[in-house]
């Protein structure tokens, strides 16, 4: 393969954009309770022409947050696999209708049943597989205690004023 048709001959081979997990690089402009403080920061920044290519977000203190949603039943599971079973079906069904001529609802009807017995049997089967050892659905979240926007060291005086800015503008306006 030649270097026209590569990945790499299309990339800016001039902006650092690593392919590896690596350290973030700069000095500390700011630092925010969440992350939406640091995205507003961040926005500011390119408002006021900040060259934001020199700016990184890093979440400090990483933490998995796992939320509950609510209390798994036989009747939640398999009324939740009837329902995307029963649309995975009209949807197979609708398929084998638009192909088969004369057939009338038939093949909407197989779909729509079959699509709702196989998906029961399935989520049966895997909710009895677990023994009542997780009862519950939940969502998972990455979060982080603090957010620090971070500026390479030629524009991170910069950066910090226009900060320094923003936040006195929003005390203001919050007093």
């Amino acid at each position: 393969m030649t270097q026209a048709f590569t990945q790499t001959a299309f990339t800016n081979t001039t902006q650092a954009n690593p392919k590896l997990p690596t350290l973030p690089t700069g000095w500390p402009i700011g630092s925010y309770a969440s992350y939406e403080e640091a995205q507003r920061a961040v926005d500011h920044l390119a408002d006021s022409d900040f060259p934001v290519s020199d700016v990184t977000i890093v979440g400090v203190e990483p933490m998995l947050v796992e939320r509950v949603a609510g209390k798994l039943s036989w009747r939640r599971v398999l009324g939740s696999a009837a329902m995307s079973g029963a649309w995975f079906g009209l949807f197979v069904g609708l398929l084998l209708s638009m192909f088969t001529t004369g057939a009338g609802l038939l093949p909407i009807l197989i779909g729509l049943v079959a699509g709702v017995g196989f998906s029961m049997a399935f989520a049966a089967m895997s909710y009895g597989a677990t023994r009542g050892r997780r009862d519950f659905v939940s969502t998972s979240q990455l979060v982080a205690r603090r957010y620090d926007v971070l500026s390479q060291p030629r524009t991170a005086e910069r950066g910090r004023e226009l900060l320094a800015n923003l936040a006195a503008k929003t005390q203001l306006a919050t007093s």
